[in-house]
């Protein structure tokens, strides 16, 4: 009984040498694989560990590439806005040369409004009333006066007078002389305004300037006044004036084919030779020569 337990271990030691060949065999591939793993092991960390630098490169790389993707999408921004100056500026100058070309074509025309103004103003000093129409005022003058004091004379027995003035003094301080055209009447009492004379004078007055301006106006056309109307102003004549008026239009008649005069006063109708004589009847106006 005190031997089983040997002979069990005998049999366990012949049968753990008989198998320690191929445990050393199998210990030794153990530790060869295990030497094979850890090189590989190793040259694995050491891809780890370049993979990791790589890495942290790369990282440095990807933030490298944001700054110059942000630089670029500024520079873009920059160069968009920098596009849109250009694009301003060029449309500033074509303004500018467009102000350019305006402003030469405003400056010749200005300088062919200046020379028109000097025309102008040359035409206007010349057609003025110190120019062209004073100068023909100052000369048909004395033969319009000539002419209508010689009717004058006749209408008031050499009483009334007339003279135009184109020039007077001033009321105003300063002096001189003004430009203007002032008719005075003159008579045994002196020279008055016209506003002071009767009815009847101032006809006369009228009466004679304006067939000597008529008369004056047809010489200077060239051709000759035949006819002359007188409308009523016999009613503001005294009987003497109205004489006196009958016989300066007798002493002008030669210079008219017709003397035509108008008038409601019967005491007129035998001083003129022939009569058109307009009755008014419940049938309408007649008309009858005497």
């Amino acid at each position: 009984m005190t031997l089983r337990p040997v002979d069990r271990r005998q049999r366990d030691l012949e049968t753990a040498l008989q198998q320690l060949p191929e445990v050393q065999t199998a210990l030794a591939n153990a530790a060869a694989r295990r030497d094979r793993w850890l090189k590989v092991l190793a040259e694995e960390q050491a891809e780890v560990t370049a993979a990791s630098a790589e890495i942290e490169g790369l990282q440095e790389l990807v933030e490298e590439a944001r700054r110059r993707d942000e630089e670029v999408r500024q520079r873009r921004t920059a160069e968009k806005r920098a596009e849109e100056s250009v694009i301003r500026a060029q449309q500033a100058l074509a303004a500018l040369e467009n102000a350019r070309k305006r402003k030469a074509e405003l400056e010749t025309r200005q300088l062919e409004l200046s020379a028109e103004k000097s025309i102008y103003e040359d035409l206007r000093a010349a057609f003025g009333k110190n120019g062209v129409p004073a100068m023909i005022i100052e000369a048909v003058i004395p033969e319009l006066q000539e002419s209508a004091n010689t009717l004058l004379a006749r209408m008031s027995g050499g009483r009334m007078h007339v003279r135009f003035d184109t020039q007077r003094e001033r009321k105003s301080g300063g002096g001189g002389v003004i430009e203007t055209l002032d008719i005075l009447i003159s008579d045994e009492l002196g020279t008055r305004s016209y506003d002071l004379y009767s009815g009847g004078e101032a006809f006369r007055v009228n009466f004679a300037i304006r067939v000597a301006l008529s008369q004056m106006l047809a010489r200077r056309a060239g051709a000759q006044l035949r006819t002359l109307f007188i409308d009523e102003g016999f009613g503001t004549q005294d009987e003497d004036g109205r004489q006196r008026l009958v016989e300066a239009i007798t002493s002008i008649q030669d210079q008219f084919d017709l003397v035509l005069a108008i008038t409601h006063i019967d005491e007129l109708r035998d001083a003129f030779p022939v009569q058109i004589a307009v009755t008014k009847t419940p049938e309408g106006s007649r008309v009858s020569v005497r």
